[in-house]
């Protein structure tokens, strides 16, 4: 191997090596950040709501809508439409816009479900397009241009709002005309479906209890995540608008608002459950979307950051926050370097014992920072059997690095910017079958790179096992296992899928003949 070659491999190497690092001790940073805040910053939004109604009455609140995009989601539409209207709130102040974009039966079932909804004196409307220009964006931009309420509250189809969601957040916006958005905190509808559902729920916890919360309350900017939040409509237009150029428009818009100098919210205590994919493809493509619109945004918005006049702690925070998906090359780089450099390039195979004793220090510390981060969140979460659920951490260990071939693929496309439509999450709305059988998934060809890259892993770690370097194996073995491991789910899910789309035709072929004779 040439010499030019093995340099170059190095210099990604350290480059993805203390991009690791970086990234791995600004979780310390939150996890800080958190900590300092937490008591006191809950007590005073408790306390502030207190003294709101203590004020006010009811019919004092504001003129709401709730926007609901919707597209293709026939498991679960009717289900967010009645958790919606039955949200506690002045029926005459609450309209309800049901964003419709299906291309499929669902536009039926949504139709007939308002319908039905409208009769018995909801304030609700189906608004369906049939362009589907910017997707979620243009749907809520349209939306928006009709929409009665000075406040929009979104929610995605795979939500169910708590009966207070709006008497909890609505406030917020009312007592501070500087806050234009108040987020919710997600929650878990199918959290113990499977192991996989579980290690996500971990890992959403630790984004919403400890990252979310420590930007809100450090000050920092923080993003809409695209429902569970109520907008205020000028903050939407003082950001200039809904715009569908990122996969991301949640972020995107998020900054533009706080570049404009209105105020993100972060509310702790309210929770929205919501269901998790439970079908490796699914979580990927879900992943995918949003590595890649995080880096659209980063590429759109980083700029104009940086020339703000807002501190440096939140800009340095906004960088960190923006291009986070970024630490799935480095994980890549770093796998595919460190099998030919330990063969061919002589620096590294003769490095002193010290040296890599130094560096594993610095990549041991980044490498369990997000680990220590979710077992804050874990224990800070306020959700019962949280030492239980820690047992699944090695799960999401080893699947944040099984998609990283997934997830560097959605980097490099935004950096090129290769465009894309918006990729649904698809969801089961509690029923299983039903799910795979109307929405079924394409072969998943990244599987294949990553049952590659998993074997070409243990090569190198049998290589550094054989040159007595075994600081390094640990971390080529957790590289090994994630890509293989999410490569055979990826293939068994999509079996699986498979067996499940046959059974539904050959079930609906049996109807038809039984109708028929």
């Amino acid at each position: 191997m040439s010499t030019i070659l093995l340099y170059a491999m190095f210099v990604v190497y350290v480059i993805a090596g203390v991009g690791l690092v970086i990234y791995g001790f600004s979780c310390y940073y939150s996890i800080y950040l958190f900590l300092k805040n937490s008591r006191k910053t809950r007590l005073s939004d408790r306390k502030a709501i207190l003294k709101y109604y203590r004020e006010h009455s009811l019919a004092d609140l504001p003129q709401v809508t709730t926007q609901l995009p919707v597209f293709n989601e026939a498991n679960c539409v009717e289900r967010l439409l009645e958790a919606v209207c039955a949200i506690d709130y002045p029926k005459d102040k609450h309209e309800i816009q049901v964003l419709d974009d299906s291309t499929d039966e669902c536009y039926e079932v949504t139709k007939k479900k308002v319908a039905e909804l409208a009769a018995r004196g909801y304030d609700i409307k189906l608004i369906h397009r049939t362009n589907r220009k910017d997707f979620k964006a243009g749907a809520l931009k349209e939306g928006m241009a009709v929409a009665k309420g000075e406040f929009l509250a979104i929610f995605d189809a795979d939500f169910v709002p708590e009966k207070d969601f709006l008497l909890k957040t609505v406030p917020y916006l009312v007592m501070d005309p500087q806050v234009g958005l108040v987020q919710g905190r997600w929650g878990h509808l199918n959290r113990t479906e499977s192991g996989l559902t579980l290690a996500q729920s971990i890992g959403i916890d630790g984004h919403f209890v400890v990252e979310q919360s420590a930007r809100s309350w450090g000050k920092l900017f923080m993003n809409f995540n695209g429902t569970a939040g109520v907008w205020r409509k000028d903050a939407i237009y003082g950001g200039g608008g809904w715009e569908g150029d990122t996969l991301t428009e949640d972020m995107d818009l998020s900054y533009r608002s706080q570049l404009a100098g209105w105020k993100m919210k972060f509310v702790f205590d309210v929770i929205v459950p919501a269901e998790l994919p439970n079908d490796i493809n699914a979580f990927k493509a879900q992943q995918f979307r949003w590595a890649k619109g995080s880096i659209q945004t980063a590429i759109k918005i980083l700029p104009k950051v940086l020339r703000s006049k807002v501190p440096l702690r939140v800009k340095i925070g906004a960088i960190l926050h923006t291009t986070h998906y970024s630490i799935h090359p480095c994980m890549l780089f770093t796998a595919l370097c460190a099998w030919p450099l330990l063969a061919f390039f002589e620096p590294v195979g003769h490095l002193p014992t010290w040296a890599y004793t130094v560096g594993f220090a610095f990549i041991f510390l980044a490498a369990i920072a997000p680990s220590v981060l979710y077992f804050v969140a874990q224990r800070c979460s306020g959700y019962t059997g949280w030492k239980i659920r820690l047992l699944s951490l090695p799960i999401l260990m080893a699947l944040g690095v099984g998609i990283a071939v997934s997830n560097s693929r959605a980097v490099f496309a935004a950096v090129l910017g290769t465009k894309g439509s918006f990729v649904r999450t698809p969801k089961n709305g509690g029923a299983k079958k039903k799910a795979k059988s109307h929405y079924a998934q394409k072969f998943p060809w990244m599987a294949l790179i990553e049952l590659l890259v998993g074997v070409y892993c243990i090569f190198g770690l049998l290589e550094y096992i054989n040159a007595s370097k075994y600081i390094i194996g640990p971390f080529l073995a957790l590289y090994a296992i994630g890509f293989l491991s999410v490569s055979v789910l990826s293939f068994m899910h999509y079996i699986s899928n498979i067996f499940e789309v046959r059974k539904a035709i050959k079930c609906s072929e049996c109807v038809e003949e039984q109708a028929t004779n």
